[in-house]
């Protein structure tokens, strides 16, 4: 997760520094230019700061008046399933208040975060949290599932809020599973197979445990990679609402195709240098060349395998780009937390 955390005035800045000291995770300082200390990176049109973050960060923090963000996100917010996480800190660092993208978007685990930090008290107004009850949300955005029906997940969401139980089925082990119910109406049915109907109301939610392995000439068109790319998915009879992450070396950080793909797809990507590659151990598809231009003798497979822990796809390549897939564990708990 990539934060940024936009201040305006002078204590502000001085918030944002401890949250960026604090937070655990990628993140970046904004701050208006009459404050800013050389530690943050100074702005003055706050509108065309909102635009630019709120497309390239995962979560933005503002530390201003609540009125203010409203009208700075107000022009950008489009769907739950893609809108960052928005959260807002007054400017005595009092109060921090989830605004936008509570479950999926992490703005109420990242509200929590950021108010231990700071020593504020969190504001978090969705029904299932300030009733203690379970959301599917926030469940699978902590054990990274992909969710099917959003129109389900709301009901069911409303069932727990409202004091009731809904039904569960699981290809997979889960660890601290609640007391579900017997409801043959309305359930969650957690498996890589979105054909299964356990209940007549089922919530699909998908493992993400596919990881790509992926490398591309400089310059390579997006529109061919993607293709590519959902070619290789579509042959190997691998859901692309299973893929974790699309893995790559470090010095393709930059590359268009590479970042256009995982920014259409919601596909977070991954880098790693040429010794972290080569430190992988296993059988790969070894290439003098490759070694000789990057320093790994393998890119898509080595890629994959940083994070999965069996190939499923060994090297498929077409015009200068390459793929492969491998299989990532699945880990479900209950307890986790989203940050």
């Amino acid at each position: 997760m990539k934060i940024a955390v936009i201040s305006v005035t002078e204590n502000g800045n001085k918030i944002s520094r401890r949250i960026a000291a604090g937070i655990g995770i990628a993140c970046d300082r904004f701050a208006f230019s009459k404050h800013c200390d050389g530690s943050a990176v100074p702005f003055d049109d706050m509108k065309q700061m909102t635009a630019k973050c709120f497309g390239e960060y995962d979560g933005i923090i503002f530390i201003c008046a609540c009125g203010i963000a409203v009208r700075m996100i107000a022009p950008h917010v489009v769907s739950k399933l893609s809108d960052p996480a928005v959260v807002v800190i007054d400017e005595s660092g009092k109060f921090a208040i989830s605004l936008l993208s509570g479950h999926i978007g992490k703005a109420n685990a990242l509200t929590e975060k950021v108010a231990e930090i700071i020593g504020a008290e969190p504001v978090i107004t969705t029904a299932t949290d300030v009733g203690g009850k379970f959301s599917p949300d926030s469940f699978a955005a902590a054990n990274d599932l992909y969710i099917c029906e959003y129109d389900i997940a709301k009901e069911i969401a409303a069932e727990t809020a409202n004091g009731g139980n809904v039904g569960f089925y699981s290809d997979t082990g889960c660890l601290n599973t609640p007391p579900f119910c017997d409801n043959k109406r309305l359930g969650i049915c957690i498996s890589s197979d979105a054909a299964k109907m356990p209940f007549e109301h089922t919530l699909h939610l998908i493992p993400k445990d596919i990881i790509i392995g992926a490398g591309c000439k400089k310059g390579t068109s997006a529109e061919k990679f993607e293709l590519f790319l959902l070619s290789q998915l579509a042959e190997n009879k691998l859901d692309i609402r299973r893929v974790k992450a699309l893995c790559t070396i470090d010095i393709k950080r930059e590359e268009n195709a590479i970042l256009t793909f995982c920014h259409n797809h919601h596909i977070p990507p991954q880098f790693y240098s040429a010794a972290e590659l080569m430190a992988v151990k296993g059988q790969f598809t070894s290439s003098e060349f490759v070694l000789k231009t990057t320093g790994a003798d393998n890119i898509c497979e080595r890629s994959a395998m940083v994070m999965g822990k069996s190939l499923l796809v060994k090297k498929q390549a077409m015009n200068g780009m390459t793929f492969a897939a491998a299989e990532a564990p699945v880990k479900i708990d209950f307890n986790r937390r989203v940050l």
